[in-house]
């Protein structure tokens, strides 16, 4: 008989956004903030859809050791809401063992029966009469030397069993410590499925072995929203994946390739479809290729008209180059103090000589001058 269970990990609640750019009155942050919290819900919707009865939290459910007392409080009570659901939560870098024992230890106290804080490398029994059995890797220290699944290995279950891995960590080492996790783990502790959290991306190791992402995104990177995995092991069979959609926002970076004297209002509209704008699309435009400055000017009121129908909107032009027709530093000025400011930004730029970020600043503080002076022109 198969067995099924939903696969989440980074879920990172109280992250607090402080660096996250918003608009007066939009509120972003509270409602990321809050989207964040309510994953929990759509988590457990998930689960009952997918015919799943044991949710397996791969680490990081808090984004910090020392969570408050009120988000640990409601937190359990929303796992608790349905007793049917049992949620098994291993401590990851974020909220490993040693910094925050003391969440650990209010979570083992205080949670309901079906809430099981994973704080020992140990074995559990999910399921007596399939014989399937939780084999988890809790995470001691923020940063650990060593592959967090070595013990795997060693796990010892009753004879027949499957057995399903859950760790964090990377099988990537981006330390320097040696503690990338062995892609073929599943084969050296003879596991059905490793369930692997900390990458926020989704990815597939191998047939059974997975990172499922965060469920709700947090940054622009991987263009989608976040899932979490429904998994279901059927024997020695490879087991069955299948994604479900649990992000409430999605974060999008698009590029925008551009060249002089393009028409950049119809170039920006091309680009967002106009079922595209929504509250809950966080996206970010990164402009590149060559413009005029009066491209630059066009472009920036092109985003300026699109932007308030995002939940967030940001148009980078960091890698957009600037190509200067003679008509442009015209248009400042013909002369005067201003057509010279802009004549010696002109040429700070185009001095190969300087620092790349000074010609880079030359470059900004020039479009800017021209923006302004555009803007002088047409109150």
């Amino acid at each position: 008989m198969s067995f099924c269970f939903l696969h989440s990990s980074d879920l990172h609640l109280g992250r607090r956004y402080a660096n996250m750019a918003e608009a007066p009155d939009s509120n972003l942050r509270g409602r990321l903030i809050e989207a964040r919290y309510s994953v929990l819900g759509r988590l457990a919707a998930a689960a009952r859809a997918a015919g799943a009865r044991h949710i397996l939290l791969a680490g990081d459910t808090f984004d910090t050791p020392t969570p408050s007392p009120q988000l640990v409080r409601q937190t359990l009570a929303a796992m608790a809401e349905d007793p049917d659901l049992s949620w098994w939560i291993l401590p990851g870098n974020h909220d490993n063992l040693r910094e925050a024992e003391p969440l650990w230890d209010t979570i083992t106290r205080t949670a309901a029966p079906n809430i099981h804080a994973l704080t020992e490398p140990t074995p559990h029994c999910l399921d007596q009469d399939r014989n399937i059995w939780l084999l988890p890797c809790p995470v001691s220290w923020r940063a650990e030397a060593g592959d967090p699944t070595q013990a795997l290995d060693r796990m010892q279950t009753p004879e027949g069993a499957c057995r399903i891995g859950l760790a964090h960590g990377g099988i990537s080492d981006f330390t320097g410590q040696g503690a990338a996790i062995a892609p073929d783990r599943d084969r050296r502790a003879d596991l059905g499925y490793l369930a692997l959290g900390d990458w926020h991306g989704r990815m597939e190791v191998s047939a059974r072995v997975h990172y499922c992402g965060t469920p709700e995104q947090d940054r622009f990177k991987h263009n989608r929203r976040g899932v979490a995995l429904a998994v279901r092991l059927d024997g020695a069979a490879p087991p069955d994946v299948r994604e479900i959609e649990t992000g409430q926002f999605l974060w999008a970076e698009r590029v925008l390739d551009l060249t002089p004297h393009q028409d950049m209002a119809a170039a920006m509209a091309q680009m967002l479809a106009p079922d595209d704008a929504h509250r809950d699309i966080l996206l970010r435009i990164v402009a590149q290729g060559w413009a005029t400055l009066s491209d630059q000017h066009d472009l920036a009121q092109a985003a300026g008209t699109h932007a308030p129908a995002y939940g967030y909107f940001e148009l980078r032009t960091r890698d957009l180059g600037t190509q200067y027709d003679a008509g442009d530093l015209d248009e400042i000025d013909h002369a005067g103090a201003l057509r010279h400011a802009a004549q010696t930004l002109k040429s700070a730029f185009e001095d190969t000589s300087q620092s790349e970020s000074t010609r880079k600043v030359a470059a900004d503080a020039l479009a800017r001058l021209y923006a302004y002076t555009r803007e002088d022109t047409t109150r």
